[in-house]
């Protein structure tokens, strides 16, 4: 059996993860889809409770997808959170009901982008990339 040596396994690339915060399972479903099959790994969250505990039990994800109306939160405070469990993560925010105000709040507040809805899942894997290229190191 052939075991690696320590110096190729440290050239094997990290797979990229991203969290898919939306409470629209179709919506999801697409963009992790289109995630996946461009390499990277991607959990999803229908609430932001389910989205606040995963972010503190797992690994932080390279970025989230958040949406900006969840069943249980539907303003910036919880990205301020987000912000503050994991800000090493980039956020892009979505949202179909965003107002110039809103999306200069999201920024100020962290999101590295805003989105609108519906997002074009041509133009998803592009965002995700550029907002994963400037985030925080940790």
């Amino acid at each position: 059996m052939a075991v690696e040596n320590s110096a190729s396994m440290a050239e094997k690339p990290t797979k990229r993860h991203v969290l898919i915060v939306d409470d629209e399972a179709l919506i999801r479903w697409s963009m992790a889809e289109t995630l996946g099959q461009a390499g990277w790994d991607v959990s999803e969250a229908g609430t932001a409770k389910e989205a606040l505990l995963r972010l503190s039990t797992q690994p932080a994800p390279d970025v989230i997808l958040l949406d900006f109306r969840l069943p249980d939160s539907n303003d910036l405070p919880l990205l301020e959170r987000i912000r503050h469990v994991v800000p090493t993560s980039a956020v892009v925010m979505m949202t179909a009901f965003g107002t110039p105000a809103m999306q200069a709040n999201a920024i100020e507040l962290g999101a590295h982008r805003v989105l609108s809805k519906p997002v074009e899942m041509r133009d998803l894997l592009s965002f995700v990339q550029a907002a994963q290229d400037t985030r925080r190191q940790p």
